[in-house]
């Protein structure tokens, strides 16, 4: 089953509520009704109360019942800017202890590229952080990583992308990246991770033999550190729409509870699955 086929009854074994903050938007009622229909969550929706103009806006409502313990998530974007999705997040429920920089992943369904099937990647970060310094890098590195070993159930194979391999050229930015894996390999000693790489070279296994022969993890990665937002979300939708990926996110990393966001274009399929992948993040709390 592919990853996207066994979102749902992943998370219909836990029995999650998910609150809805944008319940008035058809496509968020809509699959709203579904996820309740197919037990895949239990969903909480909420919309504006348009009598009471001192009531707190439905985003601030949602994020309220999450650190009270009400509801184990909040999915919600669909009709807010991501700015503000995060900044009630970060207000409402926090950072978790330790955590600095909050971050983002997409999880991308794609087609077969290396005779392994129909994969996953994480792109991250491609919704948050402009400019990542090293140490940044490396953070938000470890938070895909946690993600992904909730999310997608796998092992991580992290590779920090650059437009050099392993030395092949120089530059600012390349040194930036060398740094960051440095420093995440400091934190996150046992997980496969390396660079600087070029794309092809994480992705490509005849491309890795010739460019970084040796690699724990050229032409096997899975996960992908951009060395910034720009990169990352121009590859992210790239992906979506010529190779024609599944795209899910952006998926916040580093809240103290579930918080996802959405793209205002999100489809209804599009908001079902987030809605499962913020139930499967709220087991972390198990």
């Amino acid at each position: 089953m592919t990853f996207t086929g066994g979102l749902e009854a992943r998370a219909r074994r836990l029995g999650r509520r998910i609150a809805f903050p944008e319940g008035d938007d058809p496509r968020v009622a809509e699959a709203a009704a579904i996820l309740g229909r197919r037990g895949v969550v239990r969903p909480v929706l909420l919309v504006a109360e348009a009598e009471n103009a001192n009531a707190l806006g439905p985003l601030q409502r949602a994020v309220g019942m999450l650190k009270g313990g009400e509801v184990d998530g909040v999915v919600a974007g669909a009709a807010h800017t991501s700015a503000e999705v995060i900044r009630a997040g970060l207000k409402g429920v926090g950072l978790r202890p330790g955590v600095r920089t909050l971050s983002s992943s997409f999880f991308l369904e794609v087609n077969d590229f290396r005779g392994a099937g129909t994969e996953v990647l994480s792109f991250t970060d491609a919704g948050v952080v402009p400019q990542p310094r090293p140490r940044q890098l490396a953070a938000i590195a470890a938070e895909a990583v946690r993600v992904r070993r909730l999310v997608v159930g796998d092992e991580p194979r992290v590779a920090f992308l650059s437009y050099s391999t392993l030395g092949s050229a120089g530059g600012r930015s390349v040194e930036q990246v060398r740094d960051g894996v440095g420093r995440f390999r400091e934190a996150c000693p046992d997980v496969a991770a390396d660079g600087e790489l070029q794309a092809d070279a994480a992705l490509i296994p005849e491309v890795a033999l010739v460019k970084a022969p040796g690699s724990r993890v050229a032409g096997t990665a899975n996960v992908l550190v951009f060395p910034d937002l720009d990169a990352a979300n121009i590859a992210y939708k790239l992906v979506q729409r010529l190779a024609g990926a599944v795209a899910l996110g952006p998926i916040l990393q580093g809240l103290s509870a579930p918080l996802n966001d959405l793209s205002r274009g999100a489809s209804v399929m599009d908001i079902v699955r987030v809605a499962a992948i913020t139930a499967l993040m709220s087991a972390a709390a198990d």
